[in-house]
């Protein structure tokens, strides 16, 4: 999920001259430079306007942090991006492959590789508070510096940068949100008072999106909007460009007692209308800006994870049922656009990736309720497959090879629900290296989806769940199993996931949260492997309850096959083997009557649905 061209590296010479000599001026004469890549509301999508760090380096990978300094530049980003990286950025930047041995952090760069005394800038809007503290303490240690600055990178691009968008902000019926707003508020409020707050401010544009029940469109495949949200005992107020707000939607938040307040006035706003008194707390987000805990004032702040976040991951009866029927339905436009890809190939037709992309698109857009994409799609062809977040360039991308494994990682919005699914297939006669890791990965997946766990288990706890059978041959993969999925919403959801970083400890898989479940295996240079489909924690039925409680597995929501050349049946043991029945026959019978048509795009469908069904 990140963009531009993969092959040709942008020239940053002048963007990083431009840069310093905005550093060495007298102020701020700073001897580094942070540029994160999140927006002011911590978002890891962004809009164009945002996109500070993909500007300064070249790199538009989705996560990583640029740090400048007077006569160097590196870049830290994680084994999702290696490759991509190497190949976008130019000979002025350093990657540095953080996870690996011995490379550090960003953080641990500045506090312990920079000289003592540096001064190093940054912009108080992009940072967060957790952040900005921890680094104030460490580089205490060298008599080193934080200096708040406006933001730099701005003024290089100058009046090339993209203006912020304005989009129009709608209604989410309760039909599909499953609960009102106003009970939503209240559910808020009774958790400030379990928390000893007084009042809250809400920066995170996917938490103000679910409590407002309300949507947008001002970050692509994310249906958010630019706003800030403050909630006290008596009173709400949502910051934000009234003129967005369509009138369903302003009416709504005046019957919910909601005020409307300028969005650029936020900071100003909080600084000189205080939401508690002096002895109250207010609790924000650890994802909350510096600056907004510096106009709210640091000593009346509780810093932690913010009561919506939780609220959100678990989802109602009504969201997990829109998971359900909007899996369903993509599954249809998935098998048209399977089997029409492959007819094309066997015909000796030439597809490159970002036609098949753009061709699953189209089938989705025949779908009831959607909305949009939920990300950009993954659509790889052979060695493209190995660069875990590669996006075809339309302009410049390969053709889809009959001969190669193909990865395919998608999704949509719909009002019902979000999809994210990853299959990888072969158009021709796989060679057994590739059965044979792709078996592997299958039998990671099977063993997330199978997993019974006691309540109050982690991600990081199972994640060596999904990487057994990939260990057993000496292999591995460099990404997370898992990420929360949200209600028409973000693709990427908090706090649940699961991953062997120990972030993932800190929260428990709880009932009605939605993961995806995606481990993968990536060739440099030759392929990739992933099976990725969502799952909804559920509770399950065990012959005994120990500790007198229930414990959880995981209900796959997903629907479209597995391809049954690519897994060799000899590696699977027989549970494996009925999973893998177990799972097409659900399939057919969910996907196949909605392909009943005498269209040609159904009958095709259907009969390729059938096929990749059968039994193994």
């Amino acid at each position: 999920m990140g963009g531009g061209d993969l092959t040709v590296p942008t020239d940053t010479t002048q963007r990083l001259a431009a840069l310093r000599a905005l550093m060495q001026q007298n102020e701020p004469n700073l001897d580094a430079y942070l540029v994160p890549s999140e927006d002011q509301h911590g978002s890891e999508y962004l809009a164009e306007c945002d996109e500070r760090r993909a500007f300064i380096t070249g790199f538009t990978g989705s996560a990583g942090t640029a740090v400048i300094l007077r006569d160097s530049a590196m870049l830290f980003t994680d084994g999702r991006y290696f490759l991509q990286a190497s190949r976008q950025m130019d000979s002025n930047w350093t990657l540095m492959k953080w996870g690996l041995p011995d490379v550090p952090s960003w953080q641990e760069y500045l506090t312990k590789n920079l000289s003592a005394k540096s001064r190093i800038g940054f912009d108080p809007n992009l940072i967060s508070i957790g952040d900005a503290n921890d680094l104030e303490k460490d580089l205490k240690e060298r008599e080193s510096v934080l200096v708040p600055t406006s933001n730099l990178v701005d003024k290089v691009w100058g009046n090339d940068r993209p203006p912020r968008p304005s989009n129009e902000v709608f209604i989410l019926e309760e039909k599909y949100s499953g609960k009102s707003s106003k009970d939503k508020i209240a559910q808020l409020r009774e958790e400030l008072e379990k928390k000893k707050a007084s009042a809250t401010v809400i920066s995170q544009l996917d938490e103000i999106a679910w409590l407002f029940n309300l949507r947008g469109s001002d970050i692509p495949y994310n249906p958010v909007f630019f706003a800030y949200a403050a909630v006290s005992k008596s009173s709400a107020a949502l910051f934000i460009d009234e003129k967005k707000l369509n009138k369903e939607a302003r009416d709504a938040l005046s019957a919910d007692g909601v005020e409307i307040k300028p969005y650029e006035s936020v900071v100003e706003h909080l600084r000189a209308n205080p939401l508690c008194a002096d002895t109250e707390k207010v609790l924000v987000g650890k994802r909350t800006s510096l600056a907004i805990i510096s106009a709210v004032g640091k000593d009346k702040t509780i810093v932690e994870r913010a009561p919506v976040t939780d609220s959100k991951s678990i989802k109602n009866e009504t969201e997990i049922e829109g998971f359900r029927q909007s899996h369903i339905r993509d599954g249809a436009a998935l098998a048209k656009y399977f089997s029409w890809l492959e007819k094309q190939l066997q015909a000796g037709a030439t597809i490159n990736e970002s036609e098949g992309a753009d061709q699953l698109e189209h089938y989705r857009k025949q779908l009831d309720l959607f909305m949009g994409l939920s990300f950009p799609t993954i659509s790889s062809t052979g060695p493209n497959g190995a660069i875990i977040h590669y996006q075809p360039d339309p302009k410049n991308c390969d053709t889809i090879q009959k001969d190669a494994l193909y990865l395919c990682d998608s999704g949509a919005q719909f009002k019902d629900g979000t999809t994210d699914v990853t299959r990888t297939w072969h158009f021709g006669e796989p060679k057994a290296e590739e059965v044979r890791a792709f078996t592997r990965v299958l039998q990671g997946h099977i063993s997330i989806d199978t997993a019974i766990i006691p309540p109050e288990t982690t991600g990081f706890t199972i994640d060596a769940f999904a990487r057994r059978a990939l260990w057993q041959d000496g292999l591995d993969y460099r990404h997370g199993t898992g990420h929360g999925v949200g209600h028409f919403l973000n693709v990427h959801e908090g706090p649940q996931g699961i991953g062997k970083r120990i972030a993932y400890n800190d929260s428990h898989l709880k009932e009605g949260m939605t993961l995806s479940n995606e481990p993968g295996y990536y060739a440099d240079g030759k392929y990739g492997i992933r099976i990725e489909s969502i799952v909804v924690v559920k509770k399950v039925e065990t012959p005994n309850r120990f500790g007198d409680v229930d414990y959880l597995g995981f209900e796959r929501v997903t629907m479209c096959p597995i391809q049954r050349k690519l897994i060799d049946k000899s590696l699977l043991n027989p549970e494996e083997l009925k999973w893998v029945n177990a799972y097409h026959k659900e399939v057919l019978d969910k996907v196949g009557p909605l392909l009943d048509s005498k269209h040609e795009d159904d009958i095709r469908a259907k009969a390729w649905l059938e096929r990749e069904c059968k039994p193994l």
